[in-house]
């Protein structure tokens, strides 16, 4: 069993990051879609009942091109197929069920003894060279409409503006191959969520000033865009 929390420390406030994140799922999804992978979005809705009132999501995350050859081998079919199912009522959002043997979940307190936590810095952590990008490096990026950036060095200290958000990563994967499994899938997600929290920085002229509305409406257009994308490539 492991069991991983990722901590992931970004340079704005809890309310901004509730724009800023539907913003960057919005545009990571657009750039990650293609040759038939990519981000699927099944619903995107509000709900009101007894969990709550806000927004339900249900995604599906292909994974394929984004593990070694050797994870797409040893994998069952579909199980490099991600399925997020969420209701985000900000800033609590539960994520109900997440598969690729993983889960996001409360953990217990026997299971949050054998926890390992992993600090994510966006601007110092190295990346893969692929996923580089100059354009989406918070140590060059310097945001005109909030003067903030660029990260440098000791900027988690020295910035006064950040919020920290936390994902529990439960992988109760097994087998003869559960080292190997296990590795390279949480060097996956942990590259996911440092690459998206990069992006989501650099973006932050294209988020920030956005209010919840417009969010919506980005979103709705690129449920649609996506759809289309992946009827052609079916």
């Amino acid at each position: 069993m492991l069991i991983k929390e990722y901590r992931v420390i970004n340079n704005c406030t809890r309310d901004e990051y509730q724009v800023a994140q539907l913003y960057a799922v919005a545009e990571a999804s657009k750039a990650e879609t293609g040759g038939g992978e990519g981000v699927e979005v099944i619903k995107n809705e509000p709900y009101d009942n007894e969990k709550g009132k806000g927004q339900y999501t249900y995604k599906v995350y292909h994974l394929s091109s984004k593990v070694p050859a050797i994870i797409r081998v040893l994998a069952p079919n579909g199980a490099l197929e991600l399925y997020e199912e969420a209701w985000n009522a900000y800033p609590h959002c539960v994520t109900a069920a997440v598969k690729l043997r993983m889960q996001a979940l409360n953990i217990s307190p026997d299971l949050l003894e054998k926890r390992q936590v992993v600090i994510i810095d966006i601007a110092n952590d190295p990346i893969d060279s692929k996923d580089y990008d100059e354009n989406q490096d918070p140590t060059l990026y310097h945001s005109k409409n909030t003067g903030r950036g660029p990260l440098k060095d000791d900027w988690i200290v020295t910035t006064i503006i950040y919020d920290v958000i936390l994902k529990n990563i439960y992988n109760n994967l097994s087998g003869s191959d559960f080292k190997v499994k296990s590795k390279h899938l949480s060097k996956t997600m942990q590259s996911l969520f440092t690459k998206f929290h990069r992006q989501l920085f650099c973006w932050t002229d294209g988020w920030y000033g956005l209010t919840m509305n417009d969010i919506r409406s980005l979103e709705d257009k690129t449920k649609k865009d996506l759809d289309d994308v992946i009827i052609c490539l079916e």
